[in-house]
């Protein structure tokens, strides 16, 4: 059997749940991302609190490793999160997903 990727595992309180639905996967690779997701909301301005809430775990996971503080790392993702919508690095591209869902 041919490795894979290096997955996270589930959150707990997902386990078991037959009414979680996982709606982003994200991967780096070749210093680039590739995601996979599906809309999940009625609303696009969910999407804003769905990466807000990302962008807070990140930030303490810098403070609880002691890189900067909580404060200090979400203030950095919020700059570049706003240098990215105003200048792009790189526009990606959004295909269609496939009979399997991916």
């Amino acid at each position: 059997m041919a490795a894979g990727p290096k997955e996270q595992p589930l959150p707990p309180d997902v386990v078991g749940r037959a009414d979680a639905v996982e709606v982003l996967r994200a991967f780096v690779l070749d210093r680039g991302l590739s995601i996979s997701f599906m809309r999940a909301f009625e609303e696009p301005e969910m999407w804003g609190m769905l990466l807000t809430d990302i962008a807070r775990h990140a930030a303490r996971a810098f403070a609880r490793e002691h890189v900067c503080s909580e404060e200090e790392a979400l203030a950095r993702i919020s700059e570049m999160f706003q240098a990215e919508l105003a200048r792009p690095t790189d526009q990606g591209r959004t295909s269609e997903r496939n009979k399997q869902g991916h």
